[in-house]
């Protein structure tokens, strides 16, 4: 087997035995099984996938506005993160049931990261609206949080500071994006205590950029910061100090969010022609360990020209609107959510083996 493959073996038994219970159901009957209509495959190579149509699908008891962030605990629960006043939080399981919700009212609500500090998991949201960071535990208890940080100078007053989501080095330090408002970077200690800012337009980090991100430990004696640059159209990737040291284009990507797996790397594209066409539709791009597109999810396939430059992507098929955030379970299942996407909820994709 080619290490560098995908491994899904769970959820390929569970889709036969599936398929077997569907057959003798019908045979039981005296019926004849009816042919099913398969999602259509999306992606190109070894990262192919289809939809897992009607997951997640919850009424009108648990509406969502905009599905803005997604993770996974170490339960293998999905957990999602809307700015709808009534429900911030739903936790799914894998099966896409309701496990339990929870609301603090954040009407910004737009950034979700999970962290693991000793026995427990918690969660770090950020909240556009409110201009804050709020540290809670699994269930909803707020543990700390963060507001502007005026003391460095950098604002003037309060609504020039809007945070879109912070990202974590393994011994508990973290930094907080400020992707909506003057796009500083602020560096924070493991007790949550404010260590320093740098980025923004002084350090030459351009509007409309640093909006999601995730730290890149591969390299434990030397991890970097890996920002999703949204409008820009790029990864950057910079030192603990903000000193610049990579970019990697995807040119008619908007990349909002950059999530890491099994040695792969998948982004969540807003859209192929956005801010100029709002109308635009988005896509998934999955990256190799060098960070080359070797996927696509409703897009078209990715292309590498002599000069070793990726070709313009675009949305080939449908599916997405303007997908916000991404993540991957233990099976590899991909799970998507979306920004004004007609509050719709989020999207599953097992892998089509």
């Amino acid at each position: 087997m080619n290490p560098s493959a995908p491994r899904f073996p769970e959820v390929q038994r569970r889709r036969f035995l599936a398929a077997g219970a569907v057959a003798a159901g019908a045979a039981a009957l005296g019926m004849k099984a009816q042919p099913v209509t398969a999602a259509p495959v999306l992606g190109q190579g070894k990262f192919r996938f289809r939809q897992v149509v009607g997951w997640g699908q919850l009424g009108e008891a648990t509406p969502v506005n905009d599905c803005h962030g997604l993770v996974c605990d170490r339960e293998g629960h999905v957990i999602l993160l809307t700015n709808h006043v009534a429900n911030n939080v739903i936790v799914y399981d894998r099966a896409g049931k309701l496990v339990h919700k929870w609301t603090r009212g954040w009407a910004g609500a737009h950034g979700l990261s999970i962290v693991t500090e000793g026995a427990r998991e918690v969660l770090y949201v950020t909240d556009l609206a409110s201009y804050r960071v709020m540290k809670t535990t699994l269930d909803g208890t707020v543990l700390n949080e963060w507001r502007w940080p005026e003391h460095t100078g950098k604002y003037e007053k309060e609504n020039q500071y809007r945070p879109s989501w912070t990202l974590h080095l393994p011994n508990g330090e973290f930094f907080i994006l400020d992707g909506y408002g003057r796009d500083f970077i602020a560096h924070h200690a493991a007790d949550g205590t404010f260590r320093r800012i740098f980025g923004g337009a002084e350090g030459g980090i351009v509007h409309w950029g640093p909006h999601g991100g995730m730290v890149d430990a591969r390299r434990p004696e030397a991890p970097t910061l890996l920002i999703a640059m949204s409008d820009q159209q790029h990864l950057l990737r910079l030192g603990l100090d903000g000193a610049k040291l990579a970019q990697t284009d995807l040119p008619g990507g908007n990349p909002r969010q950059i999530r890491a797996h099994g040695g792969h790397f998948y982004v969540a594209h807003l859209a192929d022609n956005w801010p100029k066409d709002r109308s635009s539709r988005g896509f998934v791009s999955i990256l190799d360990a060098e960070l080359r597109v070797v996927s696509n999810l409703a897009g078209t396939a990715p292309e590498y020209g002599d000069d070793g430059k990726l070709r313009p992507m675009r949305n080939d098929g449908g599916i997405f609107n303007h997908p916000h955030d991404v993540t991957v379970d233990r099976d590899g299942c991909v799970y998507v959510a979306q920004y004004a996407s007609g509050k719709t909820y989020p999207l599953k994709f097992e892998p089509a083996g």
